[in-house]
């Protein structure tokens, strides 16, 4: 069983740049398909990008396709979301997520194909 644990929300501008992280601990990294999701406060929690187990494969939705990418250091067991140009629409907690079925992809979009989940990071965007 792997615990996850967010780091590097805050409060930044429109226009500016963020960096979250997850880390692992408990399980073999590699084995995990990862993914990132974002709630907004009274939406639901949506998708937002999924990597591959080696890194080699990402996804995204529309929204954040050329302003975000995921990626991942299986040696630190650590999975990242580097976001830039910063939309007011951007604000939401972020969470990421971890699914372990061997049958599991990088594709994956819904919140009840991942197993395990970290607290989330608040990320806003001032306008």
């Amino acid at each position: 069983q792997v615990q996850l644990v967010e780091s590097g929300g805050g409060l930044v501008e429109a226009g500016g740049s963020l960096r979250v992280s997850c880390a692992a601990s408990g399980g073999t990294f590699i084995r995990y398909i990862m993914g990132w999701f974002c709630q907004a406060p009274g939406k639901e929690r949506e998708f937002v990008a999924g990597i591959s187990r080696s890194g080699s494969s990402t996804n995204y939705v529309d929204f954040v396709k050329g302003r975000f990418a995921i990626s991942r250091d299986n040696a630190k067991n650590t999975v990242y979301l580097q976001m830039n140009t910063l939309k007011p629409e951007d604000t939401a907690v972020y969470y990421c997520a971890a699914a372990g079925l061997y049958t599991a992809s990088y594709s994956m979009k819904n919140v009840e194909d991942y197993d395990y989940w970290g607290q989330g990071t608040q990320v806003t965007v001032s306008s």
